[in-house]
């Protein structure tokens, strides 16, 4: 008898949650800005935009830097602390957490 009764609370709450608050999602947004390599690497900021023409010419666009690893940036002979930021400004606008900034992309 108290499994029931627990089992009918439990559904009317959750019931009640999914229809008053708001529900999350782990999908980005899409962006109105179109974003390249050099937008990318210009709105990171601290040095990373003098390799711009070097993964231009490597990769092509954005979508490929976005899914590189250590080891090929490393082949490309980008130094170790430009990686690492390039790597951790890369996951964090995978996940929607980061974009470039408008005015960084126009001074480009």
């Amino acid at each position: 008898m108290a499994l029931r009764q627990f089992l009918t609370l439990n559904k009317k709450f959750l019931s009640n949650l999914s229809s008053g608050f708001a529900t999350f999602s782990t999908k980005s947004n899409p962006y109105i800005v179109k974003v390249g390599i050099p937008e990318f690497l210009t709105g990171v900021g601290k040095g990373v935009e003098k390799h711009v023409e070097k993964l231009e010419s490597e990769l092509g666009d954005i979508q490929k830097l976005l899914v590189i690893r250590t080891l090929k940036l490393k082949k490309f002979g980008i130094p170790c602390k430009d990686r690492k930021l390039i790597l951790k400004y890369a996951h964090k606008y995978r996940l929607g957490l980061w974009r470039p900034r408008a005015e960084a992309a126009a001074k480009a």
